[in-house]
C-alpha cells in the first residue's frame, strides 16, 4: 500500500520516508486535516477526502490498489 501512495504522489516530498503503515497513515491524517495549508485557506476534511478519492480513482493504480488506498483513506477520515 505504500508503494501504491507513493505511485499516487510521485513528486509529494516524504513519500520516500515512509517506511511503516503506521507512517502513512499519519501522512494520509496530516493530508485530511489539511496540515501543510495556511489556516485561512484549509479544506474542510470532507473535501480533502473527495479530492484524495476522486484522485485515486483517476490514477493509473491497479484495481485493487486503488481499492485499498480508497479503503484506508475512508478508515482514517472516520477516525475524527
Amino acid at each position: 500500500m505504500i508503494e501504491a501512495y507513493r505511485k499516487l504522489w510521485p513528486s509529494r516530498s516524504g513519500t520516500g520516508s515512509i517506511g511503516s503503515i503506521e507512517e502513512l497513515e499519519q501522512k494520509i491524517q496530516i493530508e485530511l486535516n489539511d496540515e501543510l495549508t495556511h489556516p485561512r485557506v484549509r479544506k474542510s476534511r470532507q473535501e480533502k477526502l473527495d479530492m484524495a478519492l476522486q484522485r485515486i480513482a483517476e490514477s493509473d493504480l491497479s484495481t485493487a490498489e486503488q481499492t485499498e488506498l480508497a479503503q484506508l483513506y475512508k478508515k482514517i477520515a472516520a477516525q475524527e
